[in-house]
């Protein structure tokens, strides 16, 4: 079973979290930030992950604290849970369109974590979640996790729909590279022979 178990505790977040690559019954998710709840469990759903998380953080000052310590946790978790990637896709992208808004994401399981988003948001808000808190938490998710992320908007006037378009593809790309394929079983997907 590929899983893994997180804690993070700083001075600004007490994170406790699991996620389970091929289960997804197990989700349960407060995150202390509203917004953020639902993207969560739009990935998890979508993804086909078991997502178990909870986070107190420091919410009076704004949200950033808590969705980027998320972000580098759920990041962690995955590349603990995938281990060394053995049998793997390691390669997927999506064009998922919501509503108006339509977002490319690919991503590589590479074992170098980097994160290249192109998005314009019309507004600063969703409700009170700042927008530019999503490219922090896909930052902090692709550096932790060692994946190559690119997100493109190419349609969108809808912050929010342009945010769970983002959060949607990465959860449907995931899960398609961190598929077992099993024409490699076994085998690590690159020539270097580690990732």
């Amino acid at each position: 079973m590929r899983n893994a178990e997180i804690t993070r505790v700083t001075a600004e977040t007490d994170i406790r979290l699991s996620l389970n690559l091929d289960n997804a019954a197990e989700t349960e998710i407060d995150s202390g930030v509203g917004f953020l709840n639902h993207m969560l469990q739009l990935f998890a759903r979508h993804g086909a992950f078991g997502l178990r998380l909870r986070c107190k953080g420091d919410t009076w000052v704004d949200d950033h604290h808590s969705t980027e310590d998320i972000g580098i946790a759920l990041g962690d978790a995955f590349q603990e849970a995938l281990g060394e990637k053995r049998g793997i896709r390691r390669y997927a992208s999506v064009i998922l369109p919501m509503d108006e808004a339509l977002i490319l994401c690919a991503v590589d399981i590479s074992g170098r974590g980097g994160c290249y988003p192109e998005l314009q948001f019309p507004t600063e808000k969703i409700g009170s979640f700042d927008t530019e808190l999503v490219e922090e938490f896909l930052r902090a998710f692709a550096v932790h996790a060692g994946i190559t992320l690119h997100v493109r908007q190419l349609a969108g006037r809808n912050s929010h729909h342009i945010a769970e378009g983002c959060f949607k593809a990465l959860a449907r790309a995931l899960r398609e590279a961190a598929e077992e394929d099993p024409r490699c079983a076994g085998q690590i997907p690159s020539t270097k022979g580690v990732l």
